[in-house]
């Protein structure tokens, strides 16, 4: 039992996201909160994530790596 007047409210909020996204939790948190992304909308979540590369660096990753995985599946063979 926790002791009077020490805890704050724990009550129901609604959470709700800027793409139309909501869920109902419990919170100390006073009303409901709004947020702008969610895991229902947010790239790494739903697969959508692209990749910024202004340096080349993944085209030079995958140059210099394509020779010895093409090698190794030779040598396999």
């Amino acid at each position: 039992m926790p002791k009077e007047g020490i805890h704050p409210k724990y009550d129901k909020i609604t959470v709700k996201c800027a793409c139309g996204s909501s869920f109902d939790t419990q919170s100390t948190h006073k009303g409901d909160i709004n947020l702008e992304i969610c895991s229902a909308c947010h790239p790494f979540f739903t697969g959508k994530q692209k990749l910024v590369d202004t340096a080349g660096r993944v085209e030079r990753f995958r140059r210099k790596f394509a020779n010895s995985d093409a090698g190794k599946a030779t040598a396999a063979k």
